[in-house]
Parts: structure tokens; sequence; C-alpha cells
């Protein structure tokens, strides 16, 4: 019985994975998505802490960090429970996502994060992969998570020091990089690639909120995966 674990983006809700869940469940027995506190800013270790507590802790299973938990899934890969047979990373990255921003992390204690119109959220996000009930689920997911919990989670993503997690990787890496990606550029995804010998680059058409706007081609390229692994 494989399980598998999918860590959310800067939202932490577990509400934007539904179309994914249900596409790549024909490689999985079950698909858990672990979702964080909307109201209270945990730093990465704390995140890490609270992910690992609602682990499988019997069942093997495949880990997935999407964008803002990559550097929870990098960390927990560098030192993996031993029911652990897999990583997937999407649209993701092990240092600052945004390298010149990275002196400025502190600012963003000071942004207006409910003051962004919806509209560039979607140019930003979606691109023109965006649908009505994508920017819908977005804008709900983003309204459950207090602005400075939103604001604590961007600041601590543009201080990501996950890279030396990734030289003690020793599991088998899959990466869906989006080729329309318009917060990553391709520096994060060849970071990882070059850090990580092993891992498995798949290149898929879509935007940075991959998983949502092109579900069914992800679970594809996870379930290749999967399979390879024996699950």
């Amino acid at each position: 019985m494989t399980v598998l674990v999918v860590l959310p983006g800067l939202d932490g809700t577990a509400t934007l994975h539904s179309a994914f869940a249900d596409a790549v469940r024909t490689a999985f027995d079950s698909v858990a998505i672990i979702s964080y506190p909307p109201d209270q800013a945990l730093d990465y270790v704390a995140l890490e802490r609270l992910v690992r507590a609602k682990l499988p802790s019997i069942e093997p299973f495949v880990l997935l960090g999407e964008s803002f938990s990559g550097p929870i899934a990098l960390s927990i890969a560098a030192n993996p429970p031993p029911n652990l047979v897999g990583i997937v990373l999407s649209t993701t990255f092990a240092e600052s996502p945004v390298q010149m921003l990275a002196p400025f992390a502190s600012l963003t204690h000071f942004a207006p994060v409910r003051a962004i119109p919806l509209s560039l959220l979607s140019w930003w996000l979606l691109g023109r992969w965006a649908t009505p009930q994508l920017e819908a689920a977005l804008q709900n997911a983003l309204l459950t998570v207090t602005p400075a919990v939103l604001r604590s989670r961007a600041a601590i993503a543009l201080r990501a020091k996950a890279l030396a997690s990734c030289g003690a990787v020793s599991l088998p890496v899959l990466y869906l990089c989006a080729t329309n990606d318009r917060l990553l550029s391709r520096r994060a995804c060849r970071q990882i690639g070059a850090a990580i010998a092993h891992c498995t680059t798949v290149d898929i058409a879509g935007p940075h909120l991959l998983l949502q706007a092109v579900p069914q081609a992800c679970a594809h390229a996870v379930n290749e995966f999967a399979s390879r692994l024996g699950c």
C-alpha cells in the first residue's frame, strides 16, 4: 500500500489539489495532503517537524513538495524515514526563489497581501491556463490564511537554505518543471538538478501552479515515476 503525501504551496491549504489527487490515484492506494496552520507563523524547521509527525508510520510513501514546500521535502529526503521511497518536487526551489530579493526578506512583513489584485495573481501564477474556477479556488485558499502568516511564509521562502540538503539525498527524485513559470526562473530547477545528480526533470507546459492548471499531465509524470519505484 503506497501513499502519495503532498505538501502544499504558500497558501498551505489542502483545498487546491483535488483534480490532481483524483488523477494520480491510479498509481497510489491513497493521497494525503498535509495542510499548515492558517494562523501560525511557523518557520521551515517548525513546519518540517509538523510534517514529520503526520507522515505515514508504516506504509511506503512518496513525498511531493510543491513550490513553497520544496525545502521541507528536501530536508526530509536528506534524513528520510525508512518507509519513504521517493521524492517529487513541483515548481520549487532549494534556495531563495528570487535571489535579488533575499536581502529584503524582512520587508515582506509590510506587504499588503490582501491588496494584490486577483488579476495580477492569476497572471503571475496561472497565466493563460487561468479559469474562473481556478481563480476562485486560489482566492478562497488565500483568504483562509491570515495576512501575517502569508507574509511570514514569503519571508522564509526568500531565505530558504536547503541546497546543502540536496547532497545528502539518495532517494529517487522527480522534478516537475513548468515551462511557463512566471514566478520561478529555470535556474531553480537547474540548481536542484546539479545538486542531485540522479534527479529526473520533466518539463510540463503550464504555469507556476502546475498541479492545479494541468493536473492530468502532472499525474501522468508522477505515475510513471511511481511505476519505476515499483509502487
